[in-house]
């Protein structure tokens, strides 16, 4: 236990009212919370490091004017409870499942204490199970039910959002919405039943007026604040999460404290508290900088460009990427699970400098550009300068991820990603291939080709590149550039595959590019997407 040196309590919407959170440790999760703290014992701690889903909550945020994805003023995005830290919370709303039946277990001998009632919802009729809750019963969809109450959560988010738009999932859809919750007894088909059902149940929806107006009065309190500072004393030493507000306050507290680990999502820096017990000390996030969540299109004098906040999510920026690159669709929907994608952003995947993240050589095949701050200086390199070695970049201390920048003039080129897995959905990629091409006629004018998990860091593969450029788009310099590329990469073996694995198909994938590009007959992408014949996906 820890004692209080904080400047500001952690304040946020639970259980129909505004709590206040003194003590617990910054790196203290929503999970450990939940469970320890607040005694809802509904959410279920699995793993423990964001995969299983069996922590799966629902946080709501005031919704910007005009969100498409509002739901009546709020945004309700789905997380992992287990790997978010409890200071994220600050001025946000958190629902778990005893919001949705009313009431949830107290201590023996009580009847729930501050978990008994359904405040914010328009049923709070003791027992009554929402609809969600009651098609699982309908449909068998629970068993052992320690998955289950991640599973509702998805659910009533899915059902939130498709009534307030007066639609109907399809089943693929429910089954993207529940890639990262898994289940190992009933098995997925009666859990996608319940996900039907629940929409010919009586609709119970959620009160959203109190929770708004709730947020509103967090949001005046800290009106002129330009950062939220939270301190707990744990083991002698207090450590302290800064969560500025305004781009120039981020700025400013990163040069003056250059060795604090700055976070956004936590989905990956969660895992170093939970599974290997690092000691992260002062931390800065970047979640609060409403100018870095940001993703628009921005003009310049090359054609325009498509900005990426860096604390923009991955679920918001691959959306943006896939608007304007379709064929992009794959890797998205691939990309980790729901909440993983809500909670992480791309920003800081790029910045992780992982040699098997997926966002970096599609960013690379597209010429992106990384935007770098410290103090007011800002400057900007490709993507594809970034990495100098094994999780080495050229940040500087007290310089953080401001943005990437995709030109808008790639559209012009054919562009197509590839990720191979041993799991389809939610797992590491042995490599992940990025690749963008432009002919002229059959003559190649551009091409990308970019991997990752080849080498210690996510590159270009040069040679192979060199052997294309000004040549016929033809089997012929396919060949060639397939060995090339023997000589750009020399990928290891490990867990996920062997390095003749890796090469293979790294060579594999060149060719399957040339198939679906070549200037005769080529391969559609909706002969080789399984997306393609998802009825809610364009490809």
């Amino acid at each position: 236990m820890s004692n209080s040196h904080n400047t500001q309590p952690i304040r946020f919407f639970h259980r129909g009212e505004v709590v206040e959170v003194q003590g617990p440790h910054p790196t203290r999760s929503v999970l450990q919370w939940l469970r320890e703290d607040a005694h809802c014992t509904g959410t279920k701690e699995g793993c423990n490091e964001g995969d299983c889903g069996a922590c799966t909550v629902v946080i709501a945020e005031l919704a910007e004017p005009g969100a498409q994805d509002a739901v009546n003023g709020l945004r309700l995005q789905t997380v992992n409870a287990c790997i978010q830290f409890l200071p994220s919370l600050q001025g946000k709303a958190l629902f778990t499942v005893e919001d949705l039946k009313g009431q949830c277990p107290g201590k023996a001998g009580q009847s729930g204490g501050a978990c008994a009632h359904a405040h914010g919802h328009s049923q709070a009729n003791g027992n009554a199970l929402h609809p969600v809750q009651q098609a699982l019963v309908d449909c068998h969809g629970s068993q052992c039910g320690f998955c289950t109450p991640g599973f509702v959560m998805s659910l009533w988010s899915a059902y939130e959002h498709h009534q307030q738009q007066g639609t109907v999932p399809t089943r693929q859809q429910l089954a993207d919405e529940l890639s990262g919750n898994l289940c190992r007894c009933t098995g997925y088909r009666p859990i996608l039943d319940a996900g039907q059902r629940m929409f010919d149940l009586p609709s119970v929806r959620l009160d959203a007026a109190p929770v708004v107006a709730a947020l509103q009065g967090l949001q005046e309190q800290q009106k002129g604040v330009d950062s939220f500072d939270y301190a707990a004393t744990q083991n002698a030493r207090t450590d302290h999460f800064h969560a500025p507000r305004t781009l120039d306050a981020l700025a400013a507290i990163c040069e003056a404290k250059p060795k604090a680990r700055i976070v956004a999502g936590s989905t990956d820096v969660g895992l170093w508290v939970n599974k290997m017990f690092r000691d992260l000390g002062d931390m800065i996030y970047v979640g609060d900088v409403a100018e870095m969540k940001r993703v628009e299109e921005r003009p310049d004098a090359e054609g325009g460009e498509l900005y990426i906040g860096a604390a923009a999510s991955l679920e918001a920026a691959w959306g943006a990427l896939v608007q304007r690159f379709p064929s992009l669709t794959d890797v998205w929907l691939r990309f980790a699970s729901m909440p993983i994608r809500h909670a992480g952003t791309m920003g800081g995947n790029v910045a992780n400098g992982s040699p098997i993240g997926d966002s970096p050589p599609v960013l690379m095949s597209l010429d992106a550009q990384i935007e770098l701050r410290k103090g007011a200086r800002v400057r900007r390199m490709l993507l594809q300068d970034f990495y100098l070695d094994y999780m080495k970049n050229q940040l500087e201390p007290g310089e953080f991820v401001q943005g990437l920048a995709v030109p808008l003039h790639v559209m012009s080129r054919q562009v197509r990603a590839y990720k191979i897995s041993k799991r389809f959905d939610c797992d590491i990629s042995a490599l992940c291939a990025g690749f963008s091409i432009e002919l002229d006629g059959e003559i190649v004018k551009t091409v990308r080709l970019a991997f990752g998990g080849m080498a210690a860091t996510v590159k270009r593969g040069a040679k192979a590149e060199a052997a294309l450029l000004g040549k016929a788009w033809n089997e012929d310099s396919v060949n060639a550039a397939k060995a090339a590329l023997a000589e750009d990469f020399k990928p290891m073996s490990d867990m996920r595959a062997s390095a003749d694995y890796r090469l293979q198909v790294a060579q594999n994938l060149i060719q399957r590019l040339w198939l679906e590009t070549r200037a005769q007959q080529p391969v559609s992408i909706a002969e080789t997407s399984v997306w393609s014949v998802m009825p809610h996906v364009v490809v």
